[in-house]
């Protein structure tokens, strides 16, 4: 089973572009955009995303790509 992570494309403006295109350059990792993820009062306060329905929030983009990274190792060690 891989990690699905799911980013919401209203969520952009903080930066979480770029960790969703260098998540989607792993392809160990099932990576997907959506107009909506239906979390706007958390998609307007900063950057997060889904690791398999879960929220991953973060105050940066840089703090969210660690955050990821930290628990698809916890969820999928290798």
């Amino acid at each position: 089973m891989r990690p699905l992570i799911e980013f919401c494309n209203s969520n952009m403006h903080h930066g979480t572009a770029q960790v969703m295109k260098l998540l989607e350059a792993n392809p160990d990792y099932d990576v997907l955009e959506y107009g909506c993820l239906g979390n706007c009062g958390e998609c307007y306060a900063g950057p997060y995303a889904l690791l398999d329905g879960q929220f991953i929030g973060a105050a940066t983009a840089e703090e969210l790509l660690a955050r990821l990274e930290e628990a698809i190792l916890a969820l999928y060690p290798k």
